[in-house]
Formats: C-alpha cells, structure tokens, sequence
C-alpha cells in the first residue's frame, strides 16, 4: 500500500450525505463532529466531503488530492470493505465502522466503531464479576442479534466461561412453553437476551427468576409501561445517554435528537473528532485511552478501539445506570 503525500494539517470527514439511507445518520456524525471541532478552535482543520451510496472512492480520491492528514471515514461496512478492497493508496484513516469478518486493517487504518461486539463481550466480563457460572442464551433470528450473542459466545468461552446453553427465540406460544420448561428443569444463573426490543417482555415472561442481561438499545423507544415488563434487565449504553448530566459541561452545547441511534451517532461524531487530533499528528499514537461520549476507548493491538459502555439496568419503569457496577 502507498500513501499519499500530506500536505497539509487538514482532517478530511468522509460521510454518505447524499445517499437516502445512510444521509440522517451521516448528518449526525457531521454534526457532533463539527460541534466539537468547535469547541477545540479547529474548525477550519475540517474538510467535509459528502458522498453518495456509490461515491465512496471518489471522495477518498478528493481527500488524497487534498494532501490531507487524516480521513475520518468511511461510516458504512459496505463502504469500508470497498475502500480496503479497492484503494491500496490512500491517506490515513480512522473508519467509523469494522469490516464485517473481524479481519485485520491494512496497515494506516484505525477503526472505531458503535457495535454490538463491544457491549455483547463487557456483558460477558461483567456477568463473571457479579459471579455468573451458567447461561443460556436465547437469540432471534435477525443479523444484529446474531451478531451480538456470537460476540457474547465467544468471549465467553474464551475466558474459560462454562458451556452456553442457546436457544431460538419464536413468539409462538407452544415453543415458549417449550423454553419455559427446558430453562426451569435446568435453571442458569443468569439469561441473555439477543432480541428485538418489541419481544423482549414476551420472552422475559417465560424466564425463571435469575439475571437477565440484553442486547443494547433495547429500552429505545419503549413506553414506561414496557419497561415496567424489563424490571432488573441490564444492557450496556453510550455515557452520552446513559449518564447525560454528567458530561453536559464537558462537551459542547447539546444536540438534541428525537431518535436514540442518532444521539448515539452524535456522541460518535463528538469521540471521532477527539481521536482525529491525536492521529491527524505526523507520529500516530500507539496508546490511547480515553473516556468519550460513547465510552471508554482503548486502542487495541489491532489498531480498533475496544468500547465500554455504562452498565444500565431497568428500574420502576425507566433505565438507569445500574448502581451496582463500577
């Protein structure tokens, strides 16, 4: 791989603007992103170039012509895969995604990303703290959810965690009574919910009475009455939402977003312009540790930064950090 010549301190921000379906959240990384380059005194640091769902390696192209230190981007894995597989020469970046494998960067890559890896593997870490031994997972069949308990699974066990015991989540009434049965004739200490927000009090119904961890996102957009069916269920949230008093002097004034995932993508936009100064530097870092809007931040061996989020538990109705995690 070769790199263009840097001629310049500038930080490219490469996001899908234009494209129909990713423009809203792309528009909400550019805004935590500019608000923080604000608040740093570097905005005319910044060169945004919005791009369109098949415009990626244009704008990576525009960015490279420009000499510039860094690019933040690409947002979308579809873009990223593309941007490996198909520009061997282009300037540093810091993704805003992982590729869909888990395969290594190439060389001059950085990652950070909101997913569910991260939070399904603090999960497991926490579960052994609080002194879980046995598990059962129940898992839907939706990619996100998969996606979330394998991650679980596989820190789980790589930790030496005893044998999961997994099943398939199906709303029909007789299979339900069939988990009902299987989980009270032999009960875990504790259940993993890897399931869509709308069914998640349905299964928690056919639970025994032990610790339920979920996936994250999983209070979005419920009503109290919801969350009242979730009481003592854990997930793992964004400091940016879970404990918003608290980093309200830190940051720059407020945005705020009728959708969680959009709050959540600001709070992205606000920690990328953090790293982007760090990796913008004629030497990268090699550590990094940093306590952003969306977590605290460790850069791996493997050049991505490893997330913890809040631990959050279902309380009266409402979500709230759980008192009992550190």
């Amino acid at each position: 791989m070769t790199t263009p010549q840097v001629t310049s301190d500038a930080i490219a921000l490469l996001l899908p603007l234009e494209s129909p379906s990713y423009g809203p959240a792309a528009a909400a990384v550019k805004a935590g992103f500019l608000a923080a380059a604000d608040r740093a005194g570097i905005t005319s640091r910044i060169r945004v170039i919005g791009h369109g769902d098949d415009g990626v390696l244009p704008g990576l192209a525009v960015a490279a012509d420009a000499g510039v230190a860094l690019v933040v981007g690409p947002l979308t894995r579809d873009d990223l895969k593309t941007v490996i597989a198909m520009a061997p020469s282009r300037p540093r970046m810091l993704a805003l995604n992982q590729t869909d494998d888990g395969s290594p960067l190439p060389d001059n890559a950085y990652a950070l990303a909101l997913a569910v890896d991260n939070d399904a593997a603090q999960i497991a870490r926490a579960a052994r703290t609080d002194g879980v031994r046995s598990f059962a997972v129940v898992v839907s069949g939706g990619a996100l959810q998969r996606r979330f308990a394998a991650a679980f699974t596989a820190e789980w066990q790589n930790a030496g965690g005893a044998p999961l015991s997994q099943y398939r989540f199906d709303p029909n009434p007789e299979l339900l009574g069939q988990l009902r049965r299987e989980l009270a004739a032999h009960p875990p200490d504790a259940v993993l919910l890897a399931i869509d927000g709308e069914d998640v009090a349905l299964a928690k119904s056919f639970l025994p009475q032990v610790r339920v961890y979920a996936v994250s996102q999983i209070a979005d957009d419920l009503s109290p009455p919801m969350l009242r069916d979730l009481e003592g269920v854990r997930y793992i949230e964004i400091p940016w939402l879970a404990e918003p008093e608290t980093l309200a002097s830190a940051g720059p004034t407020r945005t705020r977003y009728d959708s969680p995932l959009l709050e959540r993508l600001y709070a992205l936009g606000l920690d990328a312009l953090a790293l982007a100064q760090m990796f913008a530097e004629p030497v990268p870092p090699d550590r990094v540790e940093l306590d952003g809007a969306t977590g605290h931040l460790s850069l791996t061996p493997a050049r991505t930064f490893a997330r913890q989020g809040r631990m959050m538990v279902i309380h009266d109705g409402r979500a709230m950090p759980d008192p009992a995690s550190p």
